[in-house]
């Protein structure tokens, strides 16, 4: 596993705040100490030098995760975009 940075808050819109140290990619997963995965990455915001995430929970207790570590387990597959599938005229 690879430390990717820290949970902050819980934004008022539902959503987790990262400090991120490591980029990250969107749709990546991120687990705590013991595996469990925690959020999954929407979007980047913040300035390059000092970025953090913004990520859609994926536990009900998030508030617990708050302060802790976050890791990377394993490179995450990007998903390819849908064909198009049906006649095109």
């Amino acid at each position: 596993m690879q430390e990717v940075g820290e949970v902050l808050h819980l934004a008022s819109s539902g959503r987790v705040v990262i400090r991120l140290s490591k980029p990250v990619r969107d749709g990546q997963i991120v687990v705590d100490g013991s595996g469990t995965k925690v959020a999954k990455v929407s979007e980047m915001i913040g300035p390059v030098d000092a970025p953090y995430a913004s990520a859609v929970p994926l536990t009900n207790n998030i508030k617990k995760q708050i302060g802790q570590r976050v890791y990377v387990a394993e490179e995450t597959p990007v998903r390819k975009p849908k064909r198009f599938r049906g006649n095109r005229r």
